[in-house]
């Protein structure tokens, strides 16, 4: 019979748990500050659920009375230096890095609250109800909740959501030098996410000072922990990853203030991630001011059970147990906030005016004004003021006959070498001489500390970019092996990264790269070869750039590089090998964001295309030789960047427009493209817009249907000749 030797995990696991004795040695101020700040979140709380209840809060209102424990005892074992981000239920969470961000000494429960204090609890309520003088000015609401300069970086709507962006502030704090550290906070139901797990993986591999902070208050929505996994102990899901763990209860905030500390000091020792489990409980159900029992996913006993637990009736009891307050003292604290609270809402809400008694509106005053609506989508390209931008037209510098693939190896050499702020990661591109394909050739040995090459977790890997573009310090580029594998990693791009900086008031760029190669042709099949620029020109907040020669590359990648908003890089595979035009000795140079490039005059016809196509309809046109027809390389694809002003020139002249794309027709850049033409050049139209594209299906292996399945020289030629006869 086989002998079996038991594992151990190589990390400890531990419970912190706490006495009564623990609370007679803790100094009177702490104690102090802890009540002051529950007290301070409870009423915040309680007010935000009586508008609620009043129909003034536009959107849901996710309550977090009865799990201020642990967002008061984890923040107050953090600074102002340290980060952090939180879930749609997050407002404890915030409140508590703001408070403590305002008065790092702090703050007694029966002073006088401060024009600060009252300033913080004006604009979140503002920012809860949807007002301009919110934080992001009323776009980010109840769920989204930034304050940067007191290290609250943003709570997310999106479970698990915000989890890789913390590993990339922990990643920048490390970078950086400091001994900062960043914590996520997130529900139960975030512990089964993927994200977060891949999260944990890259964390733990590259020793991040994060602290994966699980708010386990039992109830993802109506289903119970206990059915969502067979290991409700959610802690040890750190186990798995060689992460420190440590489970308490969250009702306790000092027992979650000891277990924290604990959990810092081992990150601020360079130790690396931790987690840490609060069990807690949310009095109400997930939204609103209902109790979970009302909806019959819950007891009345096992809700008045936690209730008997309530974190501020612990706090108070301690305090009076040991005479630092009295109860009448306790209850004048709480009837202060209750009133402050009052008079602050009352900037915002006034009586309706011949309603009925008690009836409130919000002021119409305190409105954004519905012409912000799209207001820092990206940008206004500011950033780029100062830089060597040169002429769109010609070169601007000295060129020579190079391989495209060693332009992108050159640029991205030339600007970690004078911009320290460069990181590059990706899977493999530490590796192979440069990655799949030689882009990063050269890095890894001048820059060992800026070239990260990431296990197999696009979510992971995407979201920690994001986190550090949000943080700011740094400028991170991704390398995604294929233009598919965006599609695993949708969440980070397009709820995340594409969203944040609109979603927070449109002032803080999120300067990200992401590179990432188009592939049809080369029998990868169907998960390998799609070009995305037709979705990616869907989602509000990228700029997509699409360079075809080796010189573009180059002056357009800088321009990426400068960017304060986030930007895809699309490269073709067909392009690597080839060969052009490219600078000799300057890689400095930028080629404006929004300019097109003619790459052909004519006078019969305006052709539209972009990034591998580009070569094909010039080659289609000299094929063909029937048709004058002017070729505009696009270069920049985004609703923002498109050069509408050439195109217009150019069809004043030809009256006539196709459009040439390789991808799939389901999937289209040209579709959107040519709406949009036709909305706004219809008078300078002799015909519908013509388009070439490829098939319904996506490329696949065999190499006919491949070729069946994607559009190239002759389909531009046979479209030529119908345009001919035309």
């Amino acid at each position: 019979m086989a002998e079996h030797r038991r594992l151990e995990p190589a990390s400890p696991w531990v419970e912190t748990v706490v006495t009564q004795a623990d609370w007679d040695q803790v100094d009177p101020g702490l104690m102090r500050t802890m009540y002051a700040h529950l007290v301070w979140i409870r009423t915040f709380e309680q007010y935000v659920l009586d508008l609620a209840a009043s129909g003034l809060i536009h959107g849901p209102a996710h309550s977090s009375i009865g799990q201020e424990g642990g967002a008061v005892g984890s923040v107050l074992a953090l600074t102002s230096a340290d980060l952090v981000n939180g879930s749609h239920r997050g407002h404890h969470q915030f409140l508590a890095k703001a408070l403590h961000h305002l008065q790092p000494d702090g703050i007694d429960p029966l002073a006088v609250p401060s024009a600060q204090l009252r300033d913080v609890l004006l604009r979140t309520l503002a920012e809860i109800c949807g007002l301009e003088r919110g934080w992001s000015h009323g776009r980010g609401g109840s769920m989204h909740l930034q304050w940067k300069d007191a290290g609250a970086m943003g709570t997310n709507a999106i479970v698990g959501g915000g989890v890789p962006q913390a590993a990339g502030f922990a990643w920048s704090h490390r970078h950086a030098g400091t001994d900062a550290v960043s914590v996520t906070y997130f529900g139960d139901g975030a512990v089964n996410i993927g994200s977060t797990l891949e999260t944990m993986n890259l964390a733990a591999a590259w020793r991040l000072p994060v602290c994966f902070f699980i708010e386990n208050n039992q109830y993802a929505v109506s289903t119970s922990v206990r059915e969502a996994t067979a290991e409700p102990r959610l802690s040890a899901r750190g186990l798995a990853f060689n992460i420190p763990s440590w489970r308490v209860d969250g009702m306790d905030p000092l027992a979650t203030n000891l277990a924290m500390s604990e959990a810092v000091a081992h990150m601020r020792q360079g130790g690396g991630p931790t987690v840490v489990e609060a069990d807690t409980y949310r009095f109400f159900h997930q939204n609103g001011g209902f109790a979970g029992s009302a909806f019959g996913y819950r007891d009345k006993t096992e809700e008045q059970a936690w209730r008997d637990r309530d974190p501020l009736v612990q706090t108070a009891a301690h305090l009076e147990r040991r005479g630092i307050m009295t109860a009448e003292e306790t209850a004048t604290a709480l009837a202060q906030a209750k009133a402050t609270m009052a008079e602050i809402g009352a900037v915002l809400v006034e009586p309706v005016p011949g309603g009925r008694p008690g009836q409130r509106q919000i002021k119409a005053g305190e409105w954004p004004d519905a012409a912000f609506a799209d207001v820092g989508v990206r940008g206004d390209l500011g950033e780029l003021d100062g830089q060597r931008v040169v002429p769109a037209d010609g070169f601007a510098v000295p060129v020579e006959e190079m391989r495209f693939i060693d332009a992108v190896a050159g640029v991205m050499a030339r600007r970690m070498e004078t911009d320290a702020r460069v990181v590059v990661m990706g899977e493999d591109v530490h590796r192979l001489n440069g990655g799949t394909n030689g882009a990063t050739r050269g890095l890894t040995e001048r820059f060992p500390d800026r070239v990260l090459g990431t296990p197999i977790s696009e979510n992971a890997f995407a979201g920690l970019a994001g986190g550090i573009a949000i943080d700011g310090r740094y400028r991170p580029v991704v390398e995604f092996m294929y233009a598919d594998f965006m599609w695993v990693a949708a969440d980070q791009l397009f709820n995340q990264i594409g969203k944040a900086r609109h979603m927070f008031g449109g002032t803080d760029g999120v300067p990200l790269v992401l590179r990432s190669k188009v592939a049809m042709g080369t029998g990868y099949g169907s998960q390998h070869s799609m070009d995305p620029a037709g979705v990616m020109a869907t989602a509000p907040g990228w700029r997509i750039v699409a360079p075809s020669t080796p010189y573009d590359y180059v002056g357009l990648v800088n321009a990426a590089l400068q960017c304060d908003d986030p930007v895809v890089v699309l490269e073709h595979v067909d392009l690597y090998q080839s060969s052009g035009p490219g600078p000799v000795d300057d890689y400095d140079y930028v080629l404006p964001v929004g300019r097109a490039q003619v790459r052909r005059e004519g006078a019969d016809l305006t052709v539209l295309t972009y990034l591998g196509m580009t070569p094909f309809v010039l080659g289609a046109v000299e094929e063909h030789g029937g048709v004058d027809a002017e070729v505009i390389d696009l270069r920049w694809l985004d609703r923002a960047s498109v050069d509408w002003e050439t195109i217009e020139a150019s069809l004043t002249k030809t009256n006539r427009l196709l459009i040439a794309e390789q991808g799939a027709i389901g999937t289209s850049y040209g579709g959107w493209l040519a709406d949009e033409i036709h909305r706004r050049f219809f008078d300078l139209l002799d015909a519908p817009v013509w388009r070439v594209t490829g098939g319904e299906a996506s490329p696949s292996i065999s190499k006919v249907l491949e070729r069946a399945a994607i559009a190239q020289q002759a389909e531009v030629v046979a479209m030529l000749d119908e345009i001919a006869r035309y």
